[in-house]
């Protein structure tokens, strides 16, 4: 794997860091050896990000950065709407200066920008804008064929954005694998790339006419080639979230008749803002699922701004409530839900 630092530029204790959180907690498709950010800078990514320390440095500059032998930098934030923040263009000029090749998440493709493209060819480095779309010859309209699939996928889909779909995946993937069950998870976005994903696409820069079908083709393809006890779907967004809804498609065009539900139980409105409405209950939430025909099989709570009493507690009002297992992925992991998931494995049938 690659070297790579990731440069958030101030960002990296916010949620606009998120794609940077993903790769300090782990990445199969690079070495995470540093990150850039001047607000951070001397203390372990780690430690920023959850208080447990990964050994990854924190640099002030890209300068300073290139100590760790890096061949790579990653551009580390997820911004609304996907634009270049404009104080990120220096770092990413200087990292070409330094001959890194640049990986970006981005909606704003540095090399439709003719001073970073003239500078990564001057400099002989590469421009990776993972969210460019595929050509129409390469995408996949839905065939139906999933509907014959028999194994279970389950979606891992959330009350709002930004909650930690992608991380939960993740664990319970590791989870299920480490009690040997064959797990696989589709990935949705630019971080599960990122990451080391190999089975999935980007959902939002795939032309709709085309999102069920690279859905489908991405579960049968994994399906076909790891022949999985069981296929995760990294959700997006929410069901309701007004900026961006989604969710549906993995219910309905994924086959997904299960589904783990993300949660923050202190968050009030969507993405944090009250112009953008309330966040629906969390009961209301598991109906609307069942009515597009799936069923809530455990909830994994978001514990932001929790005190670690304030999340067991939620966790206990939340199972009490709702009569599903409820996770506290960062607090205590995933492993609880294993005998759930095996048990839909063995009882396909159900499905």
């Amino acid at each position: 794997m690659e070297r790579a630092i990731v440069i958030t530029a101030g960002l990296l204790a916010s949620g606009e860091a998120k794609t940077a959180h993903g790769l300090i907690r782990e990445s199969e498709r690079f070495t995470i050896v540093g990150v850039v950010d001047h607000e951070q800078a001397g203390k372990d990514a780690g430690e920023v990000l959850d208080g447990k320390k990964r050994n990854i440095p924190v640099f002030k500059d890209i300068e300073s950065a290139m100590s760790v032998k890096p061949s790579v930098c990653v551009v580390g934030v997820a911004t609304p709407g996907g634009v270049f923040p404009d104080n990120m263009i220096s770092l990413v000029k200087t990292a070409i200066e330094n001959k890194l090749s640049i990986v970006n998440g981005l909606h704003e493709y540095l090399s439709e920008r003719m001073d970073i493209s003239s500078l990564a060819e001057k400099n002989g480095v590469k421009l990776i804008d993972v969210r460019k779309p595929k050509k129409r010859e390469n995408l996949h309209f839905w065939t139906g064929d999933i509907l014959k699939l028999e194994t279970p996928v389950v979606a891992v889909i959330g009350t709002d954005c930004a909650l930690g779909k992608r991380t939960t995946t993740r664990l319970v993937m590791n989870a299920c694998k480490g009690a040997g069950l064959n797990a696989q998870m589709i990935y949705t976005g630019q971080t599960g790339w990122l990451q080391g994903g190999k089975y999935g696409f980007i959902f939002d820069s795939t032309l709709n006419d085309f999102v069920s079908g690279e859905l489908e083709n991405a579960v049968l393809t994994c399906n076909n080639e790891t022949k999985p006890d069981v296929i995760l779907l990294e959700g997006q967004s929410g069901l309701r979230n007004p900026t961006g809804p989604c969710g549906s498609e993995l219910l309905i065009s994924g086959n997904a008749k299960s589904v783990i539900l993300v949660h923050s139980p202190k968050r009030v409105y969507y993405d944090h803002m009250p112009q953008w409405g309330k966040i629906h209950s969390i009961e209301s939430e598991i109906e609307l699922i069942k009515l597009l025909g799936s069923n809530v099989i455990a909830i994994a709570l978001n514990t932001e701004n929790c005190t670690r009493e304030e999340a067991f507690g939620f966790q206990k009002a939340y199972e009490k409530n709702t009569k599903l297992p409820v996770m506290l992925p960062l607090e205590e992991g995933c492993e609880k839900i294993v005998p759930l998931i095996r048990n839909i494995t063995t009882k396909k049938s159900l499905l």
